[in-house]
């Protein structure tokens, strides 16, 4: 069974950094594309930042580009998110997620299968 779980999330000022953790097991990492999703209380879920299998592509959200950076690590079998600049608006719980094996990473924001259950970010102003 499939297994994403998030770590690093917590409380930090604005302008401050964090680095998102998710840690796969179960999945055949290296050949699976990976996202970052978010929601904010009252909020629906929304793309974070995704990244490809094989030859690396990455992508987005518009409010995020030039401060977030998605990497990943298959021998580790995780996948970063990197979170500089942070603001109050990015204050949610931030989720995993990642497709199955072999599928393309496009489109960027959906077809994603499996999920972890969250780490909290909050950022205070």
């Amino acid at each position: 069974q499939v297994q994403l779980v998030e770590s690093g999330g917590g409380l930090v000022q604005a302008g401050g950094s964090l680095r998102l953790s998710c840690a796969a097991s179960a999945l055949t990492f290296s050949r699976s594309a990976m996202g970052w999703f978010r929601q904010a209380p009252g909020k629906e879920r929304e793309f974070v930042a995704a990244i490809s299998w094989g030859v690396i592509s990455t992508d987005y959200a518009d409010s995020v580009k030039g401060r977030f950076t998605i990497s990943r690590d298959n021998a580790k079998n995780t996948v970063y998110l990197q979170m500089n600049s942070l603001k109050p608006e990015d204050t949610a719980i931030y989720y995993c997620a990642a497709k199955d094996r072999n599928t393309s990473v496009h489109p960027y924001t959906k077809g994603y299968v499996y999920w972890g259950q969250g780490t909290q970010v909050t950022v205070s102003s």
